[in-house]
């Protein structure tokens, strides 16, 4: 534990390389009822908080760290960044 308060500038970080996080990308939210959600079946279309082309939310165990949109690499979904919060605003939000 001492050599880790010890260490500085990228040292200090090469210690947290290693920890897992959760990556979320959140497309949207809306609020149901629990009647309407039982409702639901194949084919149910539920309308989101957000419009068709806007940026969607890239959080790391919850805090907002960007903004993004898909994309597809090879057959696969991905998310390419296109705007990266401060890092001052994502350290209120804890």
């Amino acid at each position: 534990m001492n050599e880790a308060v010890k260490a500085t500038g990228s040292d200090g970080l090469r210690l947290l390389e290693n920890i897992g996080v959760r990556l979320t990308v959140e497309v949207g939210r809306t609020e149901l009822t629990i009647r309407d959600l039982l409702r639901l079946s194949e084919g149910s279309v539920i309308e989101l908080d957000r419009l068709a082309g806007d940026p969607l939310d890239v959080l790391v165990n919850g805090t907002l760290i960007a903004k993004g949109e898909v994309v597809m690499v090879g057959e696969r979904f991905g998310i390419r960044f296109g705007q990266i919060v401060d890092p001052e605003k994502r350290a209120e939000t804890l």
